[in-house]
């Protein structure tokens, strides 16, 4: 299986950022410990983190253009506000699993809605690192 990781704004700075809420390790710490799972499950992995919205929805397109099965997607804070990356989703016939490092529902009431989760096969939230990996296992296993 081919599989996008697609991450929004911030994550890149992941490790530098709030680390009481997103830990000390890096952007670079999570794309390794991803390569490693996808290399244990067979899977090939494409990587794309954007700060901006159109890139984002871009590479969702582009995802179904090349023939990627499903797309791991962490929408950083545009969860909460985009429905053009909703759309974006709902557009393509591909599974796509919302994830986020913290628990956002036991975070800032803001936080607690998402646009984008509706149009996606499911949301992993809470597990940091690790929920990038569940997701990535439910679409190869599920």
């Amino acid at each position: 299986m081919k599989i996008l990781i697609l991450n929004g704004p911030n994550i890149n700075l992941t490790g530098l950022r709030e680390k009481s809420v997103y830990g000390a390790n890096t952007y670079e710490d999570l794309v390794a410990e991803i390569q490693q799972a996808a290399d244990e499950l067979e899977a090939e992995v494409r990587f794309v983190q954007s700060n901006h919205e159109g890139a984002l929805i871009d590479a969702i397109q582009q995802a179904y253009f090349d023939g990627l099965d499903g797309i791991v997607f962490n929408p950083g804070g545009y969860t909460h506000t985009s429905v053009a990356l909703h759309d974006a989703i709902a557009s393509v016939p591909l599974p796509t699993i919302e994830v986020h490092m913290s628990n956002v529902h036991a975070r800032e009431e803001f936080r607690h809605k998402s646009v984008t989760a509706s149009a996606c096969r499911g949301q992993i939230v809470g597990f940091g690192f690790y929920g990038y990996i569940m997701a990535l296992r439910a679409l190869i296993e599920a």
